[in-house]
């Protein structure tokens, strides 16, 4: 079985990653939109670095929960047959033991220099300029999608859709494109699909199965089921 995992923020909210946003949707004043767009950079560098930093520290104190670890455990028994495809930013995936991990939008845990187009390890708070690894130049942002830009791997995930034989989709609310329309992508190849989510979303009636409830209960269910039936 050939399988795409898809997951989203509300497999990581359970680790109680902080989602940054007071009661009014904003962060120290700013929308956080308005701290994930290029403009955004371009017109207040300083303020978006300050945000990445601290999403990364945060990001540090949590650990994953049940439903990482058994996509990891999924991953030990698949191997190459399983891809999980991540529109978060975290390293919960990896810390959990998953090795094989596209994130299409980016990683908080890695620099892009705007200078030379080198991704680098983050070794110190951006807002702080420390130099590019390879070319010297202290033009490091955070190597993470903006809204207006391109998500990463899109040829991966798209051949990786093609050749499933299931698709499903972990904690994604279905209103982020093009990550929303994976499951006609996988669907329209005969893939079975299905959503394991908190509550319905926006894409729900496009799966054939759907299973609602916290991640860290539904996915360590439907993946044992998976492996007892394998």
């Amino acid at each position: 079985m050939r399988l795409v995992v898809l997951t989203g923020a509300g497999i990581s909210a359970e680790s109680g990653v902080p989602t940054f946003r007071d009661a009014g949707g904003l962060w120290e004043g700013h929308r956080v939109e308005d701290v994930a767009t290029p403009e955004a950079y371009d017109r207040d560098p300083d303020t978006v670095q300050r945000f990445y930093d601290a999403r990364r520290h945060a990001v540090a104190l949590v650990e994953p929960n049940p439903a990482h670890t058994a996509l990891a455990r999924l991953e030990a028994a698949l191997g190459d047959d399983l891809l999980i495809v991540t529109q978060n930013i975290d390293d919960l995936h990896e810390r959990a033991g998953s090795h094989r991990v596209v994130h299409m939008h980016g990683e908080l845990g890695s620099a892009l220099c705007a200078a030379c187009g080198a991704r680098s390890p983050v070794r110190a708070n951006l807002v702080e300029r420390p130099a590019c690894p390879e070319c010297g130049e202290r033009m490091l942002r955070p190597d993470v999608v903006w809204f207006g830009e391109v998500p990463y791997e899109l040829d991966h995930i798209d051949e990786a859709l093609l050749a499933c034989d299931e698709f499903a989709a972990i904690g994604t609310s279905g209103a982020v494109y093009p990550a929303a329309g994976f499951v006609m992508v996988a669907a329209e190849r005969g893939a079975h699909t299905i959503e394991l989510n908190l509550a319905a979303s926006e894409i729900t009636p496009l799966f054939d199965e759907v299973r609602h409830g916290p991640a860290s209960t539904v996915v360590p269910a439907w993946v044992a089921e998976l492996l007892d039936g394998g």
